[in-house]
């Protein structure tokens, strides 16, 4: 996967009456009929399709990632307990399709979040009040932010520094662009010469496999 290192982009705050959305489930995010494809590349037309689209099919004006300010976005903004529902892998899969990578909120959903870290999304966890703060400064008119990973930093567009936390070991692999496998991978040293020794004390192992 792609390395995140440094990323300075627009924030879409994604928000409903004024307020950042609670609860946005991966139903929401990306709805069942897009699942029909184990295909990384396209899910973009079906993220968030029942939020931006209206009934006749076309694009609402309304939802913030239809405006053209925030059709690049690549940090989303959001309430708490996103991702939650099903623990479809599309969800995040349409959100890097769309290029966003780094989703901050005041809670998410575990099945969420873990596959956030497998698909190279920061997914950042702040208090409430500072995420509506930062919402609200992503809808004024200057939206670009800096989410800087290694500093552990989101510079606002007034330059204010918020430090956020991050598991050291999922930091690393994201830092380094290494999924699940790629991690184990970096061990294939260790592995082959713990197979080695392991032959060689008890070779009745191999014997009976075979």
């Amino acid at each position: 996967m792609k390395a995140f290192t440094t990323l300075t982009s627009t924030a879409a705050p994604l928000t409903h009456q004024g307020r950042l959305m609670a609860n946005v489930d991966t139903d929401m995010i990306i709805p069942k009929q897009f699942l029909k494809t184990t295909e990384r590349e396209g899910l973009s037309q079906g993220l968030f399709y029942e939020l931006k689209t209206r009934a006749d099919g076309s694009p609402d004006p309304d939802f913030v990632l239809n405006q053209p300010a925030y059709q690049n976005a690549g940090i989303l903004i959001a309430g708490e307990n996103f991702g939650c529902g099903s623990s479809r892998e599309h969800a995040p899969w349409a959100l890097l399709d769309q290029g966003i990578t780094c989703v901050i909120a005041p809670s998410f959903a575990d099945i969420f979040h873990n596959n956030c870290y497998k698909n190279g999304i920061l997914p950042i966890q702040l208090p409430f009040e500072i995420c509506e703060a930062l919402g609200n400064q992503a809808g004024g008119s200057n939206h670009k932010f800096t989410v800087d990973l290694e500093r552990q930093i989101i510079t606002t567009p007034d330059g204010e520094e918020i430090a956020f936390d991050v598991d050291e070991g999922r930091k690393a692999s994201l830092l380094e662009g290494l999924d699940d496998i790629g991690m184990t991978l970096t061990a294939e040293d260790t592995i082959s010469q713990y197979e080695r020794r392991r032959q060689s004390a008890m070779p009745w192992l191999e014997t009976e496999a075979g």
